[in-house]
């Protein structure tokens, strides 16, 4: 009999748990082209090397890896080297030799980079020694966002008008470095949207991250030319009106993620997840959509994935260019 506690699966299978502390193989749904995981919380994961192994062997060859400096430090930024050549190692003994396989998806380990940002729960722990730090590693060319940045009026960890002018603070930071937001959003629509239309949505581009509300809500973030990300609830049986506000996004404005290790999809839900389990939330996308064949689901999520990497994936800003040449000349001053 296994403990109740999930073991650490050392394999690429998806696991459903079960009573009594048994956990069921589940056969994973096959992917017809690349996955994006555009929001990911790696040191939060158990062992993130083996996460990213997993992805990888699950054709998830994109991950936006979140940091909140407040909360986590930057360790993820030291980390990230040797996660990846652990996670080589592990690719290599849960799959056959990487390349391509049946399907003609390559199975090799995702790129991986990097958001920065103080969530709002950590508002109150937003100091002008921590904002310069993170300018510091927003410098880093592993940096594609700032985030997950914005309002949070369900837990109110920090008061609501601290959360206000740390969110401010930080969508000035990401439109002067020319790096889009991800935006956590939760029970506070109206005034993030007040917030971002009066600062301006930055040009580089907005990502609303977890969206988990209707079709009615998700019109506005739409027509600003937000990106709409959309992780587990999207699986989740009673969410139709999620399915339906996804129906509304336009195909180019769609993004598949997880927030692992939290929002496990169906059916594996009372699972950790990990960037691997995007592939349900990419495959309930295609249902949802209406891309029936192997070809409608591989030329969808074909385009979901250019959105994540065309959005997350890009060359260093000039910001970022201009910040590192002054810190190799003060390096060799």
């Amino acid at each position: 009999m296994m403990s109740e506690e999930e073991p650490l699966f050392e394999d690429a299978t998806f696991y459903q748990k079960r009573k009594h502390g048994q956990w069921c193989a589940v056969e994973a749904p096959v992917m017809e082209g690349p996955v994006a995981d555009t929001h990911a919380h790696l040191q939060m994961m158990r062992d993130p090397a083996l996460s990213l192994a997993r992805a990888g062997a699950h054709h998830v060859g994109f991950v936006e890896a979140i940091v909140d400096p407040a909360d986590d430090g930057f360790a993820t930024f030291g980390a990230l080297p040797g996660w990846l050549m652990e996670a080589a190692g592990d690719l290599r003994r849960i799959t056959s030799e990487p390349g391509e396989d049946v399907h003609g998806c390559v199975v090799a380990l995702p790129r991986v980079r990097i958001a920065a940002g103080v969530h709002p729960h950590n508002a109150s722990m937003f100091t002008p020694e921590l904002e310069a730090a993170l300018v510091a590693r927003l410098a880093d060319r592993r940096v594609s966002a700032v985030g997950e940045i914005g309002l949070d009026y369900h837990y109110d960890l920090s008061p609501r008008e601290v959360q206000r002018e740390v969110f401010r603070t930080q969508l000035r930071l990401a439109k002067a470095a020319g790096l889009p937001v991800c935006l956590h959003m939760r029970e506070a629509h109206d005034d993030g949207f007040a917030i971002l239309s009066e600062e301006g949505f930055p040009e580089a581009g907005t990502l609303l991250h977890c969206f988990n509300l209707d079709a009615a809500e998700v019109a506005r973030w739409v027509e600003a030319g937000c990106y709409i990300a959309f992780g587990g609830p999207l699986t989740f049986k009673k969410a139709d009106e999620v399915r339906e506000a996804a129906r509304a996004v336009p195909i180019d404005r769609l993004l598949t993620e997880t927030d692992a290790p939290y929002m496990t999809p169906e059916p594996l839900r009372g699972a950790l997840c990990g960037p691997a389990h995007v592939v349900w939330t990419a495959d309930v996308l295609c249902d949802v959509l209406g891309a029936a064949t192997a070809d409608e689901r591989r030329a969808l999520l074909t385009q979901l994935y250019a959105n994540a990497t065309g959005l997350l994936n890009r060359e260093p800003t000039a910001w970022q260019l201009s910040a590192a040449s002054e810190s190799e000349e003060r390096a060799h001053a």
